[in-house]
């Protein structure tokens, strides 16, 4: 049975903290961050909670990794072991609200439209299989009916007469007139047998495909707000080096506007520093816009008010790992033929397609029912004059089979059936290549940028040795300030890198973690 969205919820703080709550069913992989060349794997003995928004803290390590004291005319960008700057809200973003992962991912379970939409399919498909289960039961009808007649009329034996008469019918059915059973019944149940059988089967099949549906649906939209969130820590992470490459360029611009008012530099390359540090504010600026629309793309998700700006609290983009880079691909694609919702609904499909081929086969055999019972009062009389008012009771049985179209009718029906099969097996067999081409592209992408973050924090180090070497020669008066340009652009560009690798891993970890089917999931 799919898990309701309460318990995804406390699955979506396990799959952040890094645990899997208390009664729920732990996938192989265990989930755990890892900086620069360790990794820390979290235990299953360890606490078993997840810590609230406003309780969350630094942890001992990421204060190590902060940013070094400025130590020169122009502040190194990194601490030794080459990690980024710490994210930073920009100066006109007023009235911000903080949001982490996990509550990101908690409000997207419990607020989410797209979510909803598929659990009211699942209400829709109950109510169908209710009305499918009473198709035996009768309906009531209850009326009046008063009736006229002036002129010829002919009469049971064949005679053309001439009569003024009227009558007057109230009670269980309607439109009684003359000898006949009215035709309204006042108790009736007209149903066919085939349908009576048939449809709460097919009724069910459909339930339960919609309710692997709203799994699926859950899936996806938990992985687009992980996604937002990673965007936004992305956007943030990059305005973080943006206003330090910008803080640097300033400094670098005061130190040559004085060299160059001493004579000991050229005013050309105090002109140069000027126009890179326009260049740099413009990024400034364009890191704050990327910000901003990160935060309204993330406030969709997890329909939060996009007036208030929404800031990550974690202060450094890092790697998150669930599932390992090297696990062999078949093993991936193994597990998520056997986990994705997309297949199970495509199966619960085909199985609606049979059940609906098996009610075309056996229509004509099972005969259509009409039980009628009418009682009520009936009077009337020559003229306009009602009287000899009374009881009146009809009852009427009826069973009749039906052949449509001389047959025709019937063969097109189980041909339009057989191919309705053939439609569902077929959405089934591209389903489950779609799964398997998802999760071998998702880990291809995880171990490609695995190896791509070891790079990029080398070139992260090595761009700020040579900042700092090229510093240091300009505070021994070995060289001019202009010698610096080049190398913070240079660290600008690994830093943002950087940035951007960690975030297209973590993106490629959610992917895959949800083309697997989200294994980490609730026994309740």
């Amino acid at each position: 049975m799919v898990a309701r969205s309460s318990c995804l919820t406390v699955v979506c703080l396990a799959l952040v903290a890094g645990v899997v709550a208390p009664g729920c069913q732990s996938s192989k992989f265990a989930i755990h961050r890892h900086r620069d060349e360790s990794s820390r794997v979290v235990k299953d003995d360890e606490p078993q909670s997840s810590p609230r928004p406003h309780e969350l803290r630094e942890s001992h390590d990421e204060a190590e990794i902060r940013l070094a004291a400025a130590e020169a005319a122009v502040p190194p960008a990194l601490n030794s072991e080459g990690t980024q700057p710490e994210a930073t809200v920009a100066p006109a973003m007023k009235d911000t609200q903080p949001i982490d992962l996990t509550t990101a991912l908690l409000l997207t379970g419990g607020e989410s439209p797209q979510i909803a939409f598929a659990q009211a399919r699942i209400e829709e498909s109950l109510a169908q299989i209710d009305r499918a289960d009473v198709l035996w039961l009768p309906s009531l009808r209850a009326g009046v009916n008063y009736n006229k007649h002036e002129g010829r009329i002919q009469d049971v034996a064949g005679n053309v007469i001439e009569t003024s008469r009227g009558s007057l019918y109230t009670g269980l059915g309607a439109n009684a007139v003359g000898a006949g059973s009215p035709a309204i019944p006042g108790v009736i149940a007209q149903f066919h047998f085939t349908d009576a059988v048939f449809q709460p089967r097919i009724a069910r099949q459909t339930n339960c495909a919609r309710q692997w549906a709203a799994q699926a649906a859950t899936n996806d939209a938990l992985l687009q707000t992980a996604l937002a969130y990673v965007n936004l820590m992305r956007a943030a992470q990059e305005l973080a080096v943006a206003i330090e490459i910008e803080q640097h360029a300033k400094e670098l611009e005061r130190v040559t506007g004085e060299f160059a008012r001493t004579g000991q530099g050229l005013p050309a390359d105090h002109d140069r520093l000027r126009t890179e540090l326009a260049l740099r504010t413009i990024e400034v600026r364009r890191a704050e816009e990327a910000v901003a629309v990160a935060s309204a793309r993330l406030a969709e998700q997890v329909r939060w008010d996009s007036s208030r700006p929404l800031v990550p609290m974690e202060t450094q983009l890092t790697p998150i790992e669930m599932v390992p880079a090297d696990t062999p691909p078949q093993g991936l694609v193994a597990m998520a033929l056997a986990q994705r919702p997309e297949i199970s609904e495509s199966r619960y499909l085909v199985g609606e397609a049979i059940e609906r081929l098996q009610r075309e086969r056996y229509a004509p055999l099972i005969p259509s029912v009409l039980l009628g019972v009418s009682y009520g009062g009936l009077g009337g009389g020559l003229g306009s004059n009602i009287t000899n008012f009374g009881d009146r009771l009809d009852a009427d049985a009826v069973a009749f089979w039906e052949v449509r179209q001389f047959g025709l009718g019937e063969q097109a029906s189980r041909r339009e059936a057989n191919a309705r099969i053939h439609q569902a097996r077929f959405r089934e067999i591209q389903m489950l290549d779609r799964v398997a081409r998802e999760v071998v592209e998702a880990r291809a992408q995880v171990a490609s940028r695995a190896q791509q973050i070891s790079t990029a924090r080398e070139a992260v180090a090595a761009a700020k040795d040579s900042f700092q070497r090229n510093t240091t020669r300009i505070q021994n008066g070995q060289g001019l300030p202009i010698e610096v340009l080049q190398s913070i652009q240079a660290l600008a560009t690994a830093q943002r890198e950087y940035a951007r690798v960690i975030a297209d891993y973590n993106t490629a970890q959610f992917t895959l973690h949800r083309a697997l089917g989200w294994p980490i999931q609730s026994a309740s």
